[in-house]
Protein backbone atom coordinates (compact mmCIF):
# COMPACT_ATOMS: atom_id res chain seq x y z
CA UNK A 1 0.00 0.00 0.00
CA UNK A 2 1.18 3.25 -1.49
CA UNK A 3 1.18 6.37 0.88
CA UNK A 4 1.39 10.41 0.01
CA UNK A 5 3.67 12.84 1.60
CA UNK A 6 1.68 15.45 2.79
CA UNK A 7 3.40 19.25 2.44
CA UNK A 8 4.08 21.17 6.04
CA UNK A 9 4.68 25.01 5.21
CA UNK A 10 7.33 26.71 7.71
CA UNK A 11 6.27 28.83 9.97
CA UNK A 12 5.12 32.33 8.32
CA UNK A 13 5.33 36.04 9.17
CA UNK A 14 2.62 36.79 7.00
CA UNK A 15 -1.12 36.03 9.41
CA UNK A 16 0.65 38.27 11.70
CA UNK A 17 1.83 41.41 9.83
CA UNK A 18 -1.72 40.83 7.46
CA UNK A 19 -3.80 40.84 10.69
CA UNK A 20 -1.98 44.21 12.06
CA UNK A 21 -2.52 45.67 8.39
CA UNK A 22 -6.24 45.02 8.95
CA UNK A 23 -6.13 46.87 12.24
CA UNK A 24 -4.65 49.68 10.57
CA UNK A 25 -7.42 49.51 7.81
CA UNK A 26 -10.31 49.05 10.55
CA UNK A 27 -9.01 52.12 13.00
CA UNK A 28 -8.34 54.27 9.98
CA UNK A 29 -11.64 53.37 7.88
CA UNK A 30 -13.28 54.34 10.84
CA UNK A 31 -12.29 57.66 11.80
CA UNK A 32 -12.41 58.72 8.86
CA UNK A 33 -15.78 57.81 8.26
CA UNK A 34 -16.74 59.50 11.07
CA UNK A 35 -14.98 62.54 10.63
CA UNK A 36 -16.60 63.01 7.27
CA UNK A 37 -18.87 66.23 7.07
CA UNK A 38 -17.33 67.79 10.03
CA UNK A 39 -14.77 70.85 8.89
CA UNK A 40 -11.90 68.90 9.13
CA UNK A 41 -11.11 65.32 7.78
CA UNK A 42 -8.95 63.08 10.47
CA UNK A 43 -5.39 63.24 8.93
CA UNK A 44 -4.31 60.62 11.22
CA UNK A 45 -7.06 58.46 10.00
CA UNK A 46 -6.69 58.87 6.42
CA UNK A 47 -3.04 58.19 6.68
CA UNK A 48 -3.20 54.97 9.10
CA UNK A 49 -6.19 53.38 6.46
CA UNK A 50 -3.33 54.33 3.09
CA UNK A 51 -0.93 52.70 5.41
CA UNK A 52 -2.62 49.89 6.45
CA UNK A 53 -3.98 49.22 2.72
CA UNK A 54 -0.20 49.70 1.39
CA UNK A 55 1.25 47.24 3.80
CA UNK A 56 -1.82 44.74 3.22
CA UNK A 57 -1.35 44.91 -0.78
CA UNK A 58 1.93 43.92 -0.13
CA UNK A 59 2.27 41.59 2.32
CA UNK A 60 -0.52 39.60 -0.06
CA UNK A 61 1.86 39.89 -2.76
CA UNK A 62 5.04 38.32 -0.89
CA UNK A 63 2.50 35.74 1.03
CA UNK A 64 1.12 34.25 -2.04
CA UNK A 65 4.36 34.52 -4.10
CA UNK A 66 5.42 31.78 -1.62
CA UNK A 67 2.47 29.84 -2.36
CA UNK A 68 2.90 30.02 -6.17
CA UNK A 69 6.31 29.03 -6.10
CA UNK A 70 5.54 26.11 -3.34
CA UNK A 71 3.00 24.74 -5.86
CA UNK A 72 5.12 24.76 -9.48
CA UNK A 73 7.50 23.57 -7.47
CA UNK A 74 5.40 19.85 -7.00
CA UNK A 75 5.35 20.28 -2.97
CA UNK A 76 1.67 20.13 -2.98
CA UNK A 77 -0.37 16.66 -2.87
CA UNK A 78 -3.80 15.85 -3.20
CA UNK A 79 -4.45 16.40 0.49
CA UNK A 80 -3.02 19.67 -0.09
CA UNK A 81 -5.36 20.39 -2.71
CA UNK A 82 -8.20 19.28 -0.58
CA UNK A 83 -7.20 21.59 2.14
CA UNK A 84 -7.26 24.50 -0.28
CA UNK A 85 -10.65 23.97 -1.42
CA UNK A 86 -12.27 23.63 2.08
CA UNK A 87 -10.14 26.92 3.03
CA UNK A 88 -11.67 28.62 -0.02
CA UNK A 89 -14.95 27.23 0.74
CA UNK A 90 -14.94 28.53 4.43
CA UNK A 91 -13.56 31.76 3.16
CA UNK A 92 -16.51 32.19 0.75
CA UNK A 93 -18.78 30.97 3.79
CA UNK A 94 -17.36 33.58 5.55
CA UNK A 95 -18.27 36.55 3.17
CA UNK A 96 -21.93 35.26 2.36
CA UNK A 97 -22.32 35.54 6.63
CA UNK A 98 -21.18 39.21 5.83
CA UNK A 99 -23.34 40.15 3.42
CA UNK A 100 -26.24 38.24 5.20
CA UNK A 101 -25.56 40.66 8.24
CA UNK A 102 -26.24 44.13 5.70
CA UNK A 103 -29.03 42.09 4.20
CA UNK A 104 -30.39 41.51 7.19
CA UNK A 105 -29.91 44.83 8.59
CA UNK A 106 -31.93 46.32 5.63
CA UNK A 107 -34.64 43.95 5.66
CA UNK A 108 -34.75 44.97 9.79
CA UNK A 109 -34.92 48.79 9.00
CA UNK A 110 -37.08 48.06 6.28
CA UNK A 111 -40.35 45.98 7.76
CA UNK A 112 -39.93 46.67 11.27
CA UNK A 113 -37.61 50.04 12.91
CA UNK A 114 -39.41 51.89 9.90
CA UNK A 115 -43.01 50.91 10.13
CA UNK A 116 -42.77 51.09 14.03
CA UNK A 117 -41.51 54.80 13.45
CA UNK A 118 -44.62 55.37 11.48
CA UNK A 119 -46.77 54.37 14.22
CA UNK A 120 -47.57 50.57 12.70
CA UNK A 121 -47.30 47.49 14.92
CA UNK A 122 -46.65 46.28 18.15
CA UNK A 123 -43.53 48.72 18.73
CA UNK A 124 -46.26 51.30 16.78
CA UNK A 125 -45.53 53.89 19.79
CA UNK A 126 -42.43 54.60 18.74
CA UNK A 127 -44.61 57.27 16.67
CA UNK A 128 -44.28 59.63 19.76
CA UNK A 129 -40.82 60.32 18.92
CA UNK A 130 -41.72 61.74 16.10
CA UNK A 131 -45.19 62.53 15.81
CA UNK A 132 -46.46 62.71 12.15
CA UNK A 133 -43.28 60.89 10.70
CA UNK A 134 -44.40 59.53 7.49
CA UNK A 135 -43.23 55.55 6.81
CA UNK A 136 -42.16 55.16 3.01
CA UNK A 137 -39.23 53.02 1.71
CA UNK A 138 -36.74 54.47 0.40
CA UNK A 139 -36.93 57.10 3.27
CA UNK A 140 -37.35 60.10 1.46
CA UNK A 141 -38.20 62.74 4.74
CA UNK A 142 -35.94 61.75 7.75
CA UNK A 143 -37.28 62.51 11.61
CA UNK A 144 -34.16 64.64 11.74
CA UNK A 145 -33.88 66.26 8.18
CA UNK A 146 -31.52 69.17 9.97
CA UNK A 147 -28.76 66.64 10.80
CA UNK A 148 -29.60 63.66 8.50
CA UNK A 149 -31.45 64.98 5.29
CA UNK A 150 -32.86 63.17 3.13
CA UNK A 151 -31.94 61.93 -0.20
CA UNK A 152 -33.80 64.44 -3.27
CA UNK A 153 -33.79 61.59 -5.94
CA UNK A 154 -33.41 57.84 -5.84
CA UNK A 155 -31.22 56.01 -8.17
CA UNK A 156 -32.88 55.47 -11.18
CA UNK A 157 -31.91 51.10 -11.41
CA UNK A 158 -32.99 51.25 -15.18
CA UNK A 159 -29.71 52.44 -15.86
CA UNK A 160 -26.32 52.47 -14.50
CA UNK A 161 -27.70 49.85 -12.17
CA UNK A 162 -29.25 47.50 -15.12
CA UNK A 163 -25.99 48.45 -17.30
CA UNK A 164 -23.78 46.83 -14.54
CA UNK A 165 -26.02 43.80 -13.82
CA UNK A 166 -25.59 43.19 -17.60
CA UNK A 167 -21.77 43.40 -17.05
CA UNK A 168 -21.43 41.32 -13.77
CA UNK A 169 -23.63 38.62 -15.52
CA UNK A 170 -21.23 38.49 -18.66
CA UNK A 171 -18.16 38.80 -16.70
CA UNK A 172 -19.47 35.50 -15.14
CA UNK A 173 -20.03 33.49 -18.42
CA UNK A 174 -16.82 34.89 -19.85
CA UNK A 175 -15.04 33.19 -16.57
CA UNK A 176 -16.71 30.06 -17.10
CA UNK A 177 -15.77 30.43 -20.92
CA UNK A 178 -12.11 30.51 -19.50
CA UNK A 179 -12.22 27.86 -17.38
CA UNK A 180 -13.68 25.62 -20.14
CA UNK A 181 -10.55 26.25 -22.58
CA UNK A 182 -8.43 25.82 -19.43
CA UNK A 183 -9.73 22.27 -19.26
CA UNK A 184 -9.05 21.86 -22.61
CA UNK A 185 -5.72 23.30 -22.38
CA UNK A 186 -6.30 26.08 -25.31
CA UNK A 187 -4.17 28.78 -24.15
CA UNK A 188 -5.13 31.28 -25.97
CA UNK A 189 -8.80 31.05 -25.55
CA UNK A 190 -7.83 31.34 -21.90
CA UNK A 191 -6.08 34.67 -22.58
CA UNK A 192 -9.00 35.76 -24.05
CA UNK A 193 -11.80 35.33 -22.01
CA UNK A 194 -9.72 35.95 -19.15
CA UNK A 195 -8.93 40.05 -20.61
CA UNK A 196 -12.82 39.81 -21.11
CA UNK A 197 -13.92 39.32 -17.50
CA UNK A 198 -10.97 41.61 -16.04
CA UNK A 199 -12.34 44.52 -18.29
CA UNK A 200 -16.00 43.59 -17.62
CA UNK A 201 -15.37 43.70 -13.81
CA UNK A 202 -13.00 46.97 -14.61
CA UNK A 203 -15.83 48.64 -16.26
CA UNK A 204 -18.35 47.66 -13.76
CA UNK A 205 -16.44 49.68 -10.99
CA UNK A 206 -15.80 52.44 -13.09
CA UNK A 207 -19.70 52.97 -13.37
CA UNK A 208 -20.30 52.23 -9.81
CA UNK A 209 -17.70 55.12 -9.05
CA UNK A 210 -19.32 57.31 -11.64
CA UNK A 211 -23.11 56.58 -9.85
CA UNK A 212 -21.46 57.45 -6.26
CA UNK A 213 -20.37 61.02 -7.74
CA UNK A 214 -24.01 61.55 -9.30
CA UNK A 215 -25.46 60.36 -6.26
CA UNK A 216 -23.58 62.50 -3.83
CA UNK A 217 -23.75 65.60 -6.55
CA UNK A 218 -27.17 65.62 -7.81
CA UNK A 219 -29.46 63.46 -5.62
CA UNK A 220 -28.28 64.68 -2.30
CA UNK A 221 -28.06 60.74 -1.53
CA UNK A 222 -24.76 60.60 0.63
CA UNK A 223 -24.21 59.27 4.03
CA UNK A 224 -25.88 61.56 5.45
CA UNK A 225 -29.23 60.63 4.27
CA UNK A 226 -30.82 58.73 6.89
CA UNK A 227 -30.59 55.27 6.89
CA UNK A 228 -31.35 54.82 3.16
CA UNK A 229 -28.09 56.34 1.92
CA UNK A 230 -26.23 54.57 5.33
CA UNK A 231 -27.90 51.15 4.09
CA UNK A 232 -26.92 51.91 0.25
CA UNK A 233 -23.54 53.00 0.95
CA UNK A 234 -22.60 49.88 3.26
CA UNK A 235 -23.92 47.27 0.99
CA UNK A 236 -22.70 48.96 -2.46
CA UNK A 237 -19.23 50.22 -1.41
CA UNK A 238 -18.69 46.89 0.37
CA UNK A 239 -19.69 44.57 -3.16
CA UNK A 240 -17.58 47.77 -5.26
CA UNK A 241 -14.73 46.57 -2.85
CA UNK A 242 -15.24 42.89 -3.24
CA UNK A 243 -15.49 43.37 -7.36
CA UNK A 244 -12.36 45.69 -7.16
CA UNK A 245 -11.15 42.71 -5.11
CA UNK A 246 -11.71 40.07 -7.44
CA UNK A 247 -10.42 42.07 -10.34
CA UNK A 248 -6.97 42.58 -9.07
CA UNK A 249 -7.06 38.46 -8.17
CA UNK A 250 -8.34 38.09 -12.17
CA UNK A 251 -5.46 40.02 -13.07
CA UNK A 252 -2.77 38.12 -11.81
CA UNK A 253 -4.46 34.62 -12.73
CA UNK A 254 -5.00 36.05 -15.78
CA UNK A 255 -0.47 37.16 -15.33
CA UNK A 256 0.15 33.46 -14.42
CA UNK A 257 -1.38 31.66 -17.61
CA UNK A 258 0.57 34.13 -19.56
CA UNK A 259 3.32 32.73 -18.11
CA UNK A 260 2.52 29.38 -18.59
CA UNK A 261 1.11 28.24 -14.99
CA UNK A 262 -2.02 26.22 -14.52
CA UNK A 263 -3.37 23.12 -16.80
CA UNK A 264 -6.09 20.52 -17.18
CA UNK A 265 -5.31 18.46 -14.24
CA UNK A 266 -4.13 21.08 -11.61
CA UNK A 267 -5.43 24.82 -11.71
CA UNK A 268 -7.12 25.19 -8.17
CA UNK A 269 -5.46 29.06 -8.00
CA UNK A 270 -7.69 29.65 -11.23
CA UNK A 271 -10.74 27.53 -9.27
CA UNK A 272 -10.62 29.47 -6.34
CA UNK A 273 -10.57 33.00 -8.31
CA UNK A 274 -13.60 31.96 -10.50
CA UNK A 275 -15.53 30.88 -7.02
CA UNK A 276 -14.76 34.15 -5.38
CA UNK A 277 -15.75 36.20 -8.67
CA UNK A 278 -19.41 34.05 -8.97
CA UNK A 279 -20.26 35.04 -5.58
CA UNK A 280 -19.36 38.44 -6.24
CA UNK A 281 -21.88 38.76 -9.12
CA UNK A 282 -24.92 36.41 -7.10
CA UNK A 283 -24.46 39.20 -4.37
CA UNK A 284 -24.82 42.00 -6.87
CA UNK A 285 -28.12 40.66 -7.75
CA UNK A 286 -29.41 40.63 -4.86
CA UNK A 287 -28.16 44.19 -4.34
CA UNK A 288 -29.87 45.05 -7.90
CA UNK A 289 -33.10 43.48 -6.23
CA UNK A 290 -33.59 44.32 -2.52
CA UNK A 291 -31.62 47.47 -2.94
CA UNK A 292 -32.69 49.61 -6.46
CA UNK A 293 -35.43 48.21 -7.49
CA UNK A 294 -37.46 46.31 -4.47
Amino acid sequence: MSTQSYYVPHQSRWPILASLSLFLMAIGAGGYINSLGKEEVSGFSGFSLLIGALFLAAILVGWFRNVIKESMAGMYSDQMDKSFRWGMSWFIFSEVMFFAAFFGALFYVRNLAVPWLGGEGEKGISNMLWQGFEAQWPLMSTPDMETFPGPKEIIDPWHIPLLNTVLLLSSSVTVTLAHHALRKNKRDAIVIWLAATILLGAVFVYFQAEEYVVAYEELGLTLHAGIYGATFFILTGFHGLHVTLGTFMLLVIWVRVMRGHFNPDHHFGFEAVSWYWHFVDVVWVGLFLFVYIL
